[in-house]
């Protein structure tokens, strides 16, 4: 049942980024336990990403590992959820202090101003609409 709403939650979010008009495959990078190697290099690659190694294709087991890369670097790895691997991402940009990756610049300005509620004032017009049909 908790791995249940793992998934649900892991749709949701995916849903709405392709709501947004971005590419879910720019912040969720998915690979197969059996391609570790593969896996390894293209993290080296990315400047910012969660990514999720699963045993098999689908979503019957849980994943062998969620973590974070930032700069090329695994910063968090193990993680309990892909959803708190989001939010750490979330975090961790905050406490870095760095830009939200432009490709996904409106998934990201719903995490802060949508979900956290911060500096809702000034919303872009897409994030805005959501927001309206949100309440």
């Amino acid at each position: 049942m908790t791995e249940n709403i793992h998934v649900k939650r892991e749709y949701v979010l995916k849903a709405l980024i392709v709501f947004l008009g971005e590419n879910p495959q720019d912040l969720i990078k998915e690979y197969l336990e059996n391609q570790q190697d593969d896996c390894e290099g293209e993290l080296e690659q990315l400047t910012m990403a969660v990514y999720v190694i699963r045993k098999e294709w689908g979503h019957h087991e849980p994943p062998a590992d969620k973590g974070v890369v930032i700069e090329g670097v695994k910063v968090l790895n193990e993680l309990p959820s892909f959803i708190s691997a989001c939010a750490l991402l979330l975090r961790m940009i905050y406490i870095i202090n760095l830009a939200y990756p432009k490709p996904l610049r409106f998934t990201f300005e719903v995490f802060q101003k949508v979900l956290l509620q911060l500096d809702q004032h000034k919303m872009s017009p897409k994030v805005q609409s959501l927001f309206r049909r949100l309440q």
